[in-house]
């Protein structure tokens, strides 16, 4: 077996391969589904985006659905991160989120 000695410039990094391999790379999945953060509306949305393109909006998990089976895409799971990317919050989020308030704002309370 053959193994390179380590050389000055290494240093600490002399016991790692000089090359990556594909099982060795980190994982990073590319799905279909991407599902943006919500916008506020009434109702708030989200967007929905197929191969990159924006199809449209989405008021509930049924929407989502709809959008995929429209593009031929079966969904088995929502949570498969192979499947859907949800940005912003997960399946269950659909309300926009309330910015803190301020300390000021809290101590005016009667």
């Amino acid at each position: 077996m053959f193994r390179e000695a380590p050389g000055p410039a290494l240093g600490a990094f002399a016991a790692y391969p000089r090359c990556m391999t594909e099982s060795a790379s980190p994982y990073m999945s590319h799905p279909r589904i991407t599902v943006l953060g919500v916008q506020p509306g009434t109702p708030p949305f989200r967007i929905v985006e197929i191969d990159g393109q924006v199809v449209g909006e989405a008021r509930s998990i049924t929407d989502v659905l709809q959008a995929a089976a429209a593009f031929g895409i079966r969904v088995h799971d929502l949570d498969d991160p192979d499947v859907v990317r949800w940005v912003g919050g997960d399946k269950f989020t659909w309300t926009p989120r309330q910015a803190p308030r301020a300390r000021q704002d809290q101590d005016e309370r009667p």
